[in-house]
């Protein structure tokens, strides 16, 4: 069963004046505000009073019919990796408390305001963005909506921004994608995460992790949702998303890299969801992709992110490297041993690996594969480096993959209820993006049965 509310319906409500922006923000402050609950690991940053005046704002604009959008009044949250007119952005360290406050909103958060969505809050993330668990040493860990009581992982980096939107605190969400930190806390919470093609929308006002992956995407309940705020994003016309019929989509199945070493639970659900499609009337054909044995290749001595981001952190490691999470720390310096012919090298063959992969893709409506190779696990367990280290790489791996390729993908919920949660991606070449979503929402009720 999909989760609801979603941003058609919250639309459709607000229109026929069934609710208004204030009863729905008051609401996900209420639930950020339960002490039972994970809001205070979830935010770093509540914006209270502003959220309430803009929800109020958005509801006498509507009553004069002069809302932005049908959307207006919807409280969504904000990655702590964005710049928030007015507030310092720490992108979840403590390393940037003493920046000074952003002048404007980047782009995407500006975007998103003209569209009268309310900014409800800034979310927690894996520091800097540098890990595909989630766990944050400063600001706290949100437990992913699995099995609470024992606390399992949100997967990150945007773990944040997946839980406010599985517990309600907000209506959709706003993260970044490098390797994975839209789909992977999607999977581990059973919402949808997309990662669009990355030219489509801009990167200005977002602190980087790597110029050459960097992806900014939506987190929601749905795939419709996901469309909706991707266009925002990108600035382009909200339309209709219609789906695709399964029957005689031509979906590829990787068997390089993507399938190895995956954990019993996310395999299992995973085969079950390929009989459904077939069933349903999709051509699924297993591949060789050789083209992914590449990407670990690149990615040997930190690749494009340990490059980028030790050129964007050298100094401040030099003045604030005592706060880091060593965990990130160590990961940002080893870009200090890549040389500038090194990452010349890594653009030569990435340019190389794109164009091959887009041949090899071209017959192909999508990808499939698991999202992540494992499904979350317990918080406790990773105290370990080593632990830690292993459990990161099988979160990062597949969809690493993709953002090396230059591609798009979104990750939608396969698992049934009360399993393990496990994400299924589809995944093509840079722009296909309107056809991942079309693709997606044909599937997305029939694989939860």
């Amino acid at each position: 069963m999909l989760n609801v509310p979603t941003l058609a319906e919250l639309a459709g409500d607000l229109e026929n004046g069934r609710t208004s922006a204030r009863k729905i923000v008051d609401a996900c402050l209420e639930r950020i505000a339960d002490a039972s609950g994970e809001g205070a690991c979830t935010f770093i940053h509540v914006d209270a009073e502003a959220a309430i005046e803009a929800a109020e704002a958005m509801d006498r604009l509507r009553e004069i019919k002069a809302a932005p959008s049908p959307f207006a009044g919807i409280p969504i949250s904000i990655k702590d990796l964005f710049d928030i007119r007015g507030q310092v952005t720490r992108a979840g360290s403590r390393a940037l408390e003493d920046s000074a406050p952003a002048e404007a909103d980047a782009a995407v958060v500006a975007r998103l305001r003209r569209a009268g969505f309310v900014v409800i809050g800034r979310t927690n993330m894996t520091e800097f963005a540098y890990s595909g668990i989630g766990i944050n040493p400063h600001y706290g860990t949100p437990k992913s909506v699995w099995r609470r009581d024992v606390g399992h992982v949100p997967g990150g980096s945007s773990s944040g921004a997946a839980v406010s939107v599985a517990d309600r605190m907000a209506h959709g969400a706003l993260g970044t994608d490098t390797g994975g930190s839209c789909r992977i806390p999607a999977a581990f919470n059973g919402i949808v995460g997309f990662k669009p093609t990355q030219r489509r929308v801009p990167l200005a006002g977002g602190v980087p992790l790597s110029s050459t992956l960097d992806s900014f995407g939506p987190l929601a309940r749905t795939v419709g949702c996901c469309a909706v705020l991707d266009a925002v994003l990108a600035g382009e016309p909200i339309v209709p998303l219609q789906p695709r019929p399964i029957k005689g989509m031509r979906l590829a199945v990787p068997i390089t890299v993507a399938l190895d070493e995956l954990e019993d639970d996310v395999a299992r659900t995973f085969e079950r969801t390929l009989e459904t499609l077939s069933r349903q009337g999709a051509l699924i054909e297993r591949i060789a992709v050789p083209e992914f044995l590449d990407v670990g290749v690149m990615n040997t001595e930190g690749g494009f992110a340990a490059a980028e981001s030790y050129a964007w952190h050298r100094y401040l490691i030099a003045s604030h490297g005592d706060v880091y999470d060593p965990r990130v720390r160590i990961r940002i310096l080893r870009g200090e041993g890549i040389s500038a012919a090194d990452y010349i090298e890594l653009l030569e063959a990435r340019k190389s690996l794109i164009m091959r992969a887009a041949a090899r893709l071209a017959p192909y409506d999508a990808l499939v594969m698991p999202t992540t190779a494992n499904a979350p696990p317990r918080i406790a367990d990773l105290a370990d480096d080593k632990a830690f280290t292993k459990a990161n790489l099988l979160a990062l791996r597949n969809c690493t993959l993709i953002n090396t390729i230059d591609g798009c993908a979104i990750s939608l919920p396969c698992h049934r209820e009360g399993e393990a949660p496990v994400g299924l991606m589809l995944a093509s070449s840079g722009g296909a993006d309107r056809r991942i979503f079309e693709l997606a929402a044909g599937m997305e009720a029939a694989i939860r049965v």
